[in-house]
């Protein structure tokens, strides 16, 4: 096949046809029972007594478990074990597993639920990250990274400003919720599928808490629909619970959670308040940044550590820092463990210093697409990085900041966005209308990829090649729906230079490819790509050597160097004459009795990192990109729309530009919902309350831009990657920074950009009225442009 060739998403035709199998859609047996969560009613409390004994007596009711049930420890925390499985003495979170039913039918286990009484004895719940503030409440201890000398970067700097953005939450809201489905085997075994982005944590979590070894416990994945991060480690609270009932039952079980229950059970994109100090000279240029980035981390640790490494690491976006501190608190809270989602606390930690920067061209009244192109990391002109003599590649981290793309794609989307003439456009638009005005935002990603904690960057596969000269590939990571499987299918196509249909790429099995790390860090392609990649390589040399050998019994001696694998054929490109079909070639090393299965392994070279120094090199590279959006907000409602948007986004030579340009728009788009109309509420007594897609309003076909307009970036090659591609999944979601700065673009013209609006994230309707009345009532009381 030819990499320039478009091709669908594998599973396409089966999503259309609802052909596409989903954990729920496995057909067991008549066995098969219904299991179901009890949870906790309130946020935090001590259980003083738990009667199941009327529900156990219910037709129907096969088991109903409590934490003294549970075979091995009581614990399912992925890092660090602070997350029992079942509640025991206390609870901590509104959704907190209780205990488990397992029924003949969800009714009955519906039934047994309402018959079964807990008294509480209620305690005082924290729900926020200022209260826990207040009451010194880390979950784990605070984190830094410094460069510089930040005390001498504000006293040369000509300009201080000092504030805080507050970062709110963000529900996944995956189409398929969590489901597992757990089936007993003979003896110890039980073979689960589950819709996991981690199938290795999952058994082994399992593993742990059925007290068996990882040996008896077979996790797969035929894909999921959608994850978003939910799955990465939440999933396995659902496969664990769902493994306890089948042993204890010993029949299948299946748990697929209502999305009500889902949403109130499950951890959200973290919350952030950031405090922060910038000091900047008159040319808009930071001196020094000093941010404390809190983080509520919920009731336990989950990822949290990890998400506010990144969130950390991502504090500069595309901006050089010569004098920085970042501080990062994470704090306790009787909420649901707040987990990964798409950035994994990238966007939280770029939302501060795209804060600041908007908030430094107000205050200096410029242009803030002027201060962000100042600011940049490196010069216009590839000259060492430097301008004005001072170096500007090194990040807070100290890692360098190689390849940058930033000025190139700057150049080409103000060009094809036509900003300048636009901006123009829009000031007349606004001093022409005084209910409607119009706002326009451009905002860069830098986006580092691979694992921050360096050991999970690597990956398996196996893949075996049959008789007929078709090829079965199995690897580590997890189909989405992001189309990972379908660029694996490319690769191995690539590769072996054969066509596409010979190529299936199987279900992800922990016992086919065992050990793997989490589909996540948008890594799937780069590391489960790589490993494909090598156990192909050791395929093509053992058919290579033989075909060699078959062709020398010609005469002339054909080197296994020599030999190509290309459109299907195997040839001795010395001697094009001397050809075979593949097929042909496969059933020849089968009788020369040459293994046809291989297995393959990958680990991401030359990254590490020092936390206790706060620097390294964490990432293989950095991927860059940027939008440029434009909104009209209505200041008697707070209603917005987006007119028009244009991206120009960086992904090495595309494997796939179809799926990668859907990655893009799509990623953009939940950017937009988590900035916007994605707003998590949660009563005083730590419940949610929206709950349900009636009440929680992630983006509709309405919050797509009028004019959306998308491009990938040309003539680009990535450098020591699989095929020269980029990673995609993760980095455009902060493109979404452009339609909300856009957003506070339009509300500062009501004040005539005079006066800095109070603005969060998300910003709602709500916050964008507030906004627009503060700033209406200071014109009202005559305020002059401030200082």
């Amino acid at each position: 096949m030819s990499k320039s060739q478009q091709i669908h998403h594998e599973s396409g035709p089966f999503h259309v046809s609802g052909e596409a199998v989903y954990a729920d859609d496995i057909l067991v047996n008549s066995r098969l029972l219904h299991g179901h969560v009890v949870y906790s009613t309130i946020a935090h409390g001590r259980i003083r007594s738990f009667d199941a004994s009327e529900a156990r007596k219910l037709p129907g009711v096969f088991a109903i478990l409590t934490y003294h049930d549970i075979p091995g420890p009581n614990q399912m925390g992925p890092v660090i074990h602070d997350e029992p499985v079942l509640a025991e003495a206390q609870v901590n979170f509104i959704g907190q597993a209780i205990a488990l039913i397992a029924a003949d039918s969800e009714a009955t286990a519906l039934e047994a639920e309402s018959l079964i009484e807990i008294d509480y004895e209620v305690l005082e719940p924290i729900l926020s990250i200022r209260e826990a503030m207040r009451k010194g409440k880390l979950i784990q201890p605070a984190r830094k990274i410094e460069r510089g000398d930040i005390d001498l970067g504000f006293e040369e700097s000509d300009h201080i400003i000092e504030g805080s953005l507050e970062v709110g939450a963000q529900e996944h809201w995956y189409l398929e919720t969590q489901c597992a489905v757990a089936i007993p085997g003979e003896g110890a075994e039980i073979q689960v599928y589950s819709s996991t982005q981690h199938p290795s944590e999952t058994q082994a979590l399992i593993a742990e808490v059925l007290d068996l070894p990882k040996m008896e416990v077979e996790v797969q994945v035929r894909r999921m629909g959608g994850a978003f991060g939910g799955k990465e480690t939440q999933a396995n609270h659902t496969a664990i619970w769902t493994c306890l009932l089948a042993q204890a039952t010993r029949r299948p079980v299946k748990i697929r959670l209502f999305r009500d229950d889902d949403q109130k059970i499950t951890g959200k994109r973290h919350p952030f308040l950031i405090n922060y100090k910038a000091g900047f000279d008159n040319d808009g240029v930071i001196r020094a940044l000093d941010v404390e980035e809190n983080c509520d981390a919920g009731a336990a640790v989950d990822l949290t550590m990890a998400v506010l490494e990144r969130a950390m690491m991502h504090t500069d976006n595309s901006y050089f820092l010569p004098n920085v501190r970042i501080i990062g608190n994470p704090w306790f809270t009787n909420l649901p463990s707040n987990t990964a989602f798409r950035g994994f606390g990238g966007p939280q930690g770029m939302a501060g210093i795209e804060m600041v920067i908007d908030r430094i061209a107000r205050h200096l009244q410029q242009d803030a697409t002027d201060i962000r192109y100042r600011n940049f990391y490196g010069s216009p002109s590839p000259q060492n990085g430097r301008q004005n003599g001072e170096e500007r590649e090194s990040t807070p981290y100290l890692q360098k900041v190689e390849h940058n793309r930033l000025y190139t794609i700057w150049d080409q989307l103000m060009t094809s966005s036509e900003y300048r003439d636009r901006r123009r456009a829009i000031d007349d638009f606004n001093a022409a209308y005084e209910f409607t005005k119009k706002g326009m935002a451009i905002t860069p990603v830098k986006f580092g990829i691979s694992f921050t904690t360096s050991f999970l960057n690597q990956a398996g596969a196996l893949v075996n090649v049959y008789k007929d000269g078709t090829i079965l590939v199995n690897h580590g990571g997890t189909e989405m729906g992001q189309g990972l499987h379908t660029k694996i299918r490319q690769i191995a196509a690539l590769e072996f230079g054969v066509s596409l249909d010979r190529v299936k790429v199987n279900a992800t099995n922990t016992s086919k490819v065992p050990n793997t790390s989490a589909t996540a860090a948008s890594a799937g392609t780069d590391l489960n790509g790589a490993a494909v990649k090598n156990a192909i390589e050791k395929l093509k040399g053992r058919i290579s050597h033989e075909v060699a050998r078959y062709f020398s019994e010609d005469g002339d001696d054909s080197k296994p160097e020599d030999i190509l694998f290309e459109a299907d054929w195997i040839l001795d490109q010395t001697r094009p004459e001397r050809k075979m079909k593949f097929e042909e070639a496969v059933s020849k090393v089968y009788f020369d009795q040459v293994s046809l299965s291989a297995t393959g392994f990958y680990k991401t070279p030359d990254i590490w990192f020092d936390r206790e120094k706060g620097e390294g090199r964490p990432y293989h590279y950095f991927a860059f990109g940027m939008a440029v959006t434009e909104v009209m907000v209505d200041t008697l409602t707070g209603y917005y729309k987006n007119l028009r948007t244009d991206i120009l986004h960086d992904v090495g030579d595309s494997l796939n530009p179809a799926i990668d340009i859907g990655q893009i728009e799509g990623g953009y788009i939940q950017g937009v919902g988590w900035c916007t109309t994605e707003e998590c509420k949660w009563d005083d007594s730590g419940r949610l309350l929206n709950h349900s897609p009636d009440t929680y309003k992630i983006p509709n076909v309405q919050d797509i831009p009028e004019d959306f307009r998308t491009e990938l970036l040309q003539g680009v090659p990535n450098i020591n990657t699989i095929r020269k591609s980029k990673a995609v999944a993760e980095p455009p979601f902060m493109l979404a920074f452009s339609c909300w700065l856009a957003i506070k673009d339009a509300i500062s013209a009501v004040g005539n950009h005079a006066f800095e609006p109070e603005f969060r994230i998300p910003a709602t309707n709500e916050t964008i009225l507030l906004s627009i009345e503060k700033i209406k009532d200071r014109l009202r009381h005559g305020q002059s442009v401030p200082g």
